[in-house]
């Protein structure tokens, strides 16, 4: 069996290996979760989401939040603006994580950080997904020709100014290609809408 001390000990070794700690991280190794609420109240754990745990002081990257919603939600996809800042086009800041979902899956619901839960289905859903390692976390976000196109997809939900935007400067930092674009316009059905704009773009 092991001391309160060793244990303790063996939670603060897997809190180094681990940016952002879970119960299930502790579970896996055999220590029990209490744990992390006498490391929290000693001062050597702070919680920084429910059920979510780190070092007090660590250094993590800008996109904490989309780490954190990975672990908490794990169908979901990190997608358009948050996704769009990931990949550095345009010049959104969103304060929410957006994600998509499967069309009927219930809306997930987190106090903290805010979501916005967008429903998708089929290739929409599956295609273009990219997991990326954040503070030690494998997040799945749409790579940025599909977030580009999907930023059309659901003009109507963040403009179509935003969609545009994104289009030119993930063309001008050579981002995207016109085939992955047309890829992926075709799978989310929005060729139609997006063909005028490829054009001026590639002229």
């Amino acid at each position: 069996m092991f001391s309160t001390s060793t244990r303790e000990q063996a939670v603060l070794a897997l809190a180094k290996q681990r940016p952002l700690l879970r119960a299930r991280n502790l579970a896996t190794h055999g220590l029990p979760t209490m744990v992390l609420s006498r490391l929290v109240a000693a001062g050597q754990l702070e919680r920084v989401a429910r059920g979510v745990h780190s070092l007090p002081g660590r250094p993590l990257s800008e996109h904490r939040s989309l780490a954190e919603v990975a672990l908490r939600v794990p169908q979901g996809i990190v997608c358009l603006l948050s996704a769009l800042r990931v990949h550095e086009i345009g010049t959104q800041a969103p304060f929410e994580v957006w994600i998509a979902i499967p069309r009927n899956s219930p809306t997930p619901r987190l106090d903290q950080p805010a979501l916005r839960a967008i429903r998708m289905s089929g290739p929409a859903l599956s295609e273009g997904v990219e997991p990326m390692q954040i503070d030690g976390v494998s997040v799945p976000i749409f790579n940025a020709a599909k977030t580009i196109t999907d930023c059309f997809k659901f003009r109507h939900k963040i403009g179509l100014d935003v969609a545009l935007e994104a289009l030119r400067d993930g063309w001008a930092q050579r981002k995207v290609t016109i085939d992955a674009l047309w890829h992926y316009a075709t799978i989310d059905r929005v060729s139609n809408v997006m063909r005028p704009y490829l054009e001026s773009v590639t002229t």
